[in-house]
C-alpha cells in the first residue's frame, strides 16, 4: 500500500479537548476524528487496528468453544422491564419511541436480550453448555464523555453469554472465558492484570475485571505484591488486627462552634482523625441507615449496598439528616440519636473502639470518651471502607499497594438472576424442569486499542505491538524520483505482502525528517528506510519503532526480510 493512496492526516499539536497522553496520540496519529461529546470516527489507519483486535477476539472466543451470533442494538423495552432494569439503568440508557409508540433502547448490554432468545431455543439438557457472543456497538449515555475512547457514548464491545446445566458447569465455563481473555489480552499486546470485582447491577457476586495498569486509568486497584492478591476498590477487602484500646471514662459533651469536617474537628482537639468516628446518614431502598467509619477513612458504597442487599443507597439529603440525628449536617454520631430505632452500621476496624470523639447529634457539639460497645448500639460491624495503600493483605497480611487501571474486560456469574426472570429451563435427563445457571463476557473492543496505546507509547508517538499495528511495516522511501531505489522499496513491499506482512510505503514528495516524525507518531512496529544514499553503501535501514537509534541495523536488501521477520516475533 503507497501512502499517497490512502486517507492518512497526522497532527502536530495536541487536541485542546483531550486530557491523557492516549487521547492525544488516537487523534494526533489519524487514528479517530471527533464527531462530538463521546463520539468518534475511526479512520483507516483506526479501522486497521481495530479489526486485528477484533479477529483476535473472535479466534480465541471460538478456540474456546463460543458460538458467534449478531443481535439488533435496538431493544424493545418489554425485556429490560422483566428484570426491572429499565428503571435501575436509569439516564444511562438512550431510551427512544417507535412510530406505534414502544418504547427500545439503544442497547448498553445484552442479557435481557440474549436470554429471551435462548429461552425460545434451549429445551433440553444436551444442548447445554452452550455460549453465544457478539461483536457489536453498544450505546450509553454518560454523564462526562471524556478521554477518548474511555468514556465514550458509543463504543464497540464483545458481549458473550453462557448457559449451564448448574453451578459446577457454570463455573467451568467462568474458568475456561477468564484463560480466554489472558490469551486474548496477551495476544493484543497488552498487560492486563485480573481482579476481583463487584457484579454491581448484573448479578451474581462472582466477577473479575481485566485492568491495563496506567497512570491514567480511572478505576482504582488494591494488590498484594507478596501473594497476588488484587481487586478493585468497590470490592478490595482488608484484614484488620483485633483493637485492644484502653478503658475509657464516661462520655462528656464538647461544644465545637464552626467545625462539623472531620478536619475541623480535628484541629479543635489538637488530634489526629484516627481518633474520631465519622458518622454518616443514607438511604437504602428508602430506609435510613447510619454508618460509621474511621475519621481518616471514606465509605465505601457499594460494599455497604451489597451488604445490605439495598437495590439504591444514597446519601441522605439535609432534611432526613437533620430528622435521624436531631442536628444540622456535620454533627451526627451513634450516640442517641433522634431516630432512636436507626440502625446503625460500624467497619469492623472500630470494633472494641474506645476513647473515640464523635458527633453529639446537635449542632456545633461532639462527643468525647466514646466506647462504641458501651455508648451505641452497633447493628453490625463489617468491612464497608474504601481501602488504602499500606492496608494489610486480607489473605497474606502484607502491606497493599494501589494501582490505578483502565478496565478493559469483565467475566461475571450471572447465576440465575436473568433466567428466573424470562424462566429460562431446560428439562434433565428425567425430564424434570431445572433452571439455567448462566455467564456474562464482556470485552472493550475499542476501549482495549486505546489502552494498548496508553500502555505503549513515548515522547515520539504511539508504540504499536506487531500484533495490532495498523500496518506493521512503513517503508520510508527518501528518493521517489530514483528508479533504483523504488525497485527496491517496491520488491521488498511485494516480498514482505507475500508472506502476509502488513507493508505500507511513504512515497510522498516530503523531507526525511517528515516522514520519520510520521512513521514514529504513528507507531509502526518496523520501520524501513530506502534511500539513494543508503544503498550506495550497500543497505537499508531496518529498526523496531521501541529501539533505539544505536539499535538500527542495516543490511542488503536482499537480507531485509529476514531481518524484519525477525523483528515482528
Amino acid at each position: 500500500m503507497k501512502w499517497t493512496k490512502t486517507l492518512i492526516n497526522t497532527l502536530r499539536e495536541d487536541p485542546g479537548d483531550a486530557e491523557i497522553d492516549s487521547h492525544k496520540l488516537l487523534m494526533r496519529a489519524g487514528i479517530c476524528r471527533k464527531n462530538g461529546a463521546g463520539l468518534f470516527t475511526f479512520m483507516p489507519l483506526g479501522m486497521r487496528s481495530l479489526r486485528k483486535i477484533e479477529q483476535i477476539v473472535r479466534e480465541e472466543m471460538n478456540r474456546a468453544g463460543a458460538l458467534e451470533i449478531l443481535m439488533p442494538a435496538l431493544q424493545p423495552a418489554e425485556l429490560w422491564q422483566k428484570t426491572g432494569r429499565w428503571d435501575t439503568m436509569g439516564a444511562n440508557m438512550f431510551r427512544l419511541k417507535d412510530r406505534g409508540d414502544h418504547f427500545m433502547a439503544m442497547g448498553p448490554t445484552a442479557e435481557e436480550e440474549v436470554t429471551d432468545l435462548m429461552t425460545n431455543i434451549i429445551s433440553s439438557y444436551r444442548q447445554l453448555p452452550v455460549t453465544v457472543y457478539q461483536i457489536q456497538t453498544k450505546f450509553r449515555d454518560e454523564t462526562r464523555p471524556r478521554f477518548g475512547l474511555m468514556r465514550s457514548k458509543e463504543f464497540i464491545m464483545k458481549d458473550g453469554y453462557s448457559f449451564d446445566t448448574d453451578a459446577e458447569a457454570a463455573d467451568k465455563t467462568y474458568w475456561n472465558m477468564y484463560k480466554a481473555y489472558e490469551k486474548i489480552f496477551a495476544r493484543c499486546g497488552l498487560k492486563a492484570t485480573p481482579v476481583q470485582a463487584d457484579g454491581g447491577d448484573m448479578g451474581d457476586s462472582m466477577t473479575h475485571e481485566f485492568h491495563a495498569l496506567a497512570d491514567a486509568g480511572e478505576d482504582g486497584i488494591a494488590s498484594c505484591p507478596s501473594c497476588g492478591y488484587a481487586a478493585n476498590l468497590e470490592r478490595a477487602e482488608r484484614k484488620i488486627e483485633e483493637r485492644n484500646d484502653a478503658e475509657c471514662p464516661a462520655y462528656e459533651k464538647v461544644a465545637t462552634p464552626n467545625s462539623r469536617t472531620i478536619e475541623e474537628v480535628a484541629s479543635f482537639f489538637s488530634l489526629p482523625p484516627t481518633s474520631f468516628v465519622k458518622t454518616l446518614v443514607y438511604v437504602a431502598d428508602g430506609t435510613p441507615v447510619m454508618v460509621c467509619v474511621p475519621g481518616d477513612r471514606d465509605v465505601n458504597e457499594v460494599k455497604m449496598k451489597r451488604l445490605l442487599s439495598a437495590k439504591s443507597f444514597a446519601l441522605a439529603d439535609a432534611r432526613t439528616v437533620e430528622e435521624v440525628t436531631g442536628a444540622p449536617v456535620g454533627f451526627a454520631g451513634p450516640v442517641k440519636p433522634a431516630k432512636a430505632d436507626i440502625k446503625i452500621y460500624a467497619d469492623f476496624s472500630l470494633k472494641g473502639a474506645r476513647g473515640m470523639i464523635v458527633g453529639a447529634n446537635e449542632g456545633d457539639s461532639h462527643i468525647k470518651n466514646v466506647d462504641l460497645a458501651r455508648d451505641a448500639s452497633i447493628e453490625q460491624y463489617a468491612d464497608i471502607v474504601i481501602c488504602g495503600a499500606g492496608d494489610m493483605c486480607p489473605k497474606c497480611g502484607a502491606k497493599m499497594e494501589l494501582k490505578r487501571g483502565i478496565e478493559v474486560g469483565q467475566v461475571f456469574k450471572l447465576g440465575t438472576k436473568y433466567s428466573d426472570a424470562f424462566h429460562t429451563v431446560y428439562k434433565d435427563e428425567n425430564a424434570t424442569e431445572k433452571i439455567c445457571i448462566m455467564g456474562c463476557y464482556g470485552v472493550g473492543v475499542t476501549r482495549t486499542l486505546q489502552a494498548v496505546i496508553e500502555q505503549s507509547h513515548d515522547k515520539d508517538g504511539i508504540i504499536w505491538p506487531a500484533s495490532i499495528s495498523p500496518y506493521q511495516v512503513v517503508i520510508d522511501l527518501l528518493d521517489p524520483d530514483n528508479e533504483e531505489v523504488v525497485k527496491v522499496s517496491d520488491e521488498l513491499e511485494k516480498t514482505l505482502e507475500d508472506a502476509g506482512i502488513d507493508v505500507i510505503v511513504d512515497d510522498r514528495q516530503d523531507r526525511p525528517g517528515v516522514k520519520f516524525k510520521d512513521a514514529d507518531l504513528i507507531g509502526f512496529t518496523v520501520r524501513v528506510v530506502v534511500g539513494a544514499k543508503g544503498l550506495s553503501k550497500g543497505g537499508v535501514e531496518i529498526k523496531r519503532r521501541d529501539q533505539s537509534k544505536e539499535e538500527m541495523k542495516i543490511v542488503p536488501p536482499d537480507q531485509a526480510f529476514d531481518v524484519i521477520k525477525e523483528l515482528l516475533v
